[in-house]
């Protein structure tokens, strides 16, 4: 997500490298290639025109400061507040103020709009303490009632629905009613889906939205759809007037035009973003941290949120004492590896770094991924004993460990090797200096150790 338009605005900053002033004549090639670098990127044309504009505004006549400053780590400084203006200024909180809270979910077929009503309601159950009730309103697509429930079983939330009912506003109100009887304090409904808007369409959502009268209507759109999106968007809104929307499929090949765009053009905040298959791949919008993203400048704060969510503090601080010590064995590199697998693989975790996001695509390749499944294989092939001990491992066992890996005794060598590292860098970490600065670049890390 945003490879290309990252490097595009990151050159576009080159060209006043060195300038003390930002003035009309140095800045002017600048601004050009921005705006370049955002069409491409499927930003809407009027939206990249006046957000050029404004960076102009601002930049004109900035003097810099000081000698540790270029003008152009200043125009991205001026960039990235734009940014993050244009994509909504502050996260926006849904609205769950009501006894049960309904929330109306839109979208068009194939956007992710059933799979997301899941995430939502794994999220609001697990880390708002909800208890959420879905209810499948999707009565045309063959299955779509049956693919609620199955995800509903995954995450163990209750999807009601009515067996041969085919008015989608009369599921709704019998729903919200069962889930007053039975003390849901949040109501999800899933809506039917088209191939494109139509008035149909249009007229049974609005239907349901009158009779329900919903604290939050959420917009799902693909992401992967640029201008699309918002166009798409636009429509919903016009109709529904929209509280937020969400952008799923944001780790697939996106250039990030929805992104920047749909705020400004729509004039409704993005609230959540949607990745992958697994239902707790959804997180909060925060149009800050997105600017970072796209800007390269990583995105330190969501990694730290997300290795507080997945990794075991207990475990976090068990391996910080033994690393501490220099008492570091297989066992612990065989933990480390799946703790990283939870938080996303290499690719996705370089994608959070600052200066690594453009490295990312190449981390997460197969190659990586068969690594890592070959890391783990010989790891388990070994005795307790000797993941314990990898000193005693001589060729007869790097041998026996080779063939119960399926893999070879080169594989094997490359593992003890990177033990071997694993081991220096821990010696080196436990340096107070060096601690004490690996504190202060990543201080939410120092929860967890």
């Amino acid at each position: 997500m945003f490879e290309s338009l990252t490097e595009r605005l990151n050159k576009a900053f080159q060209l006043v490298k060195g300038e003390h002033e930002i003035n009309e004549l140095n800045i002017a090639e600048t601004l050009k290639e921005i705006r370049k670098a955002l069409l491409e990127a499927d930003v809407n044309y009027q939206v990249a025109r006046d957000f050029t504009e404004r960076v102009k505004q601002k930049a004109l006549g900035q003097k810099v400061q000081s000698s540790k400053i270029t003008a152009g780590q200043l125009l991205v400084k001026i960039t990235h507040d734009e940014l993050v203006q244009l994509m909504g200024g502050d996260k926006a909180d849904l609205n769950l103020n009501t006894n049960p809270s309904v929330i109306l979910m839109a979208g068009l077929q194939g956007s992710g709009k059933t799979t997301f009503s899941a995430k939502l309601a794994n999220f609001l159950k697990t880390k708002k303490s909800k208890h959420p009730l879905l209810i499948a309103c999707d009565v045309y697509r063959p299955a779509a009632i049956d693919q609620l429930k199955v995800l509903g079983q995954q995450i163990n939330v209750e999807v009601f629905s009515i067996p041969d009912e085919k008015n989608p506003i009369k599921i709704a109100e019998k729903g919200i009613e069962y889930a007053k009887e039975k003390h849901y304090n949040v109501v999800i409904i899933d809506t039917a889906g088209r191939l494109s808007i139509d008035e149909e369409m249009m007229n049974e959502i609005s239907l349901i939205k009158n009779k329900v009268q919903p604290n939050e209507i959420l917009l799902v759109v693909d992401a992967m759809t640029g201008q699309d999106a918002v166009n798409t968007a636009k429509a919903f809104n016009d109709r529904l007037n929209l509280t937020g929307v969400v952008l799923s499929k944001m780790d697939g090949d996106t250039r990030g035009g929805a992104a920047i765009s749909i705020k400004s053009v729509v004039q409704k905040p993005i609230k959540f973003i949607s990745q992958g298959e697994k239902l707790d791949a959804i997180d909060v919008f925060y149009p800050d941290r997105m600017a970072d993203r796209i800007l390269g400048m990583g995105d330190i704060i969501s990694l730290v949120e997300k290795a507080q969510q997945e990794i075991d503090e207990t475990e976090a601080r068990k391996f910080a004492k033994k690393m501490a010590k220099n008492q570091l064995d297989l066992e612990d590199m065989l933990t480390q590896i799946r703790m990283m697998k939870k938080l996303g693989g290499l690719g996705n975790i370089a994608s959070f770094m600052p200066g690594l996001s453009s490295a990312a695509k190449n981390l997460n390749t197969e190659e990586t991924e068969k690594l890592i499944k070959h890391t783990e294989a010989v790891i388990l092939s070994m005795t307790p004993e000797e993941r314990r001990k990898p000193e005693i491992i001589n060729q007869a066992r790097k041998l026996r460990i080779a063939k119960g890996s399926g893999t070879s005794i080169q594989e094997v060598n490359r593992v003890i090797r990177m033990y071997e590292d694993m081991k220096k860098l821990a010696k080196l970490m436990t340096n107070k200096g060096a601690m004490a600065q690996i504190m202060k670049m990543f201080p939410g890390l120092g929860k967890l150790m």
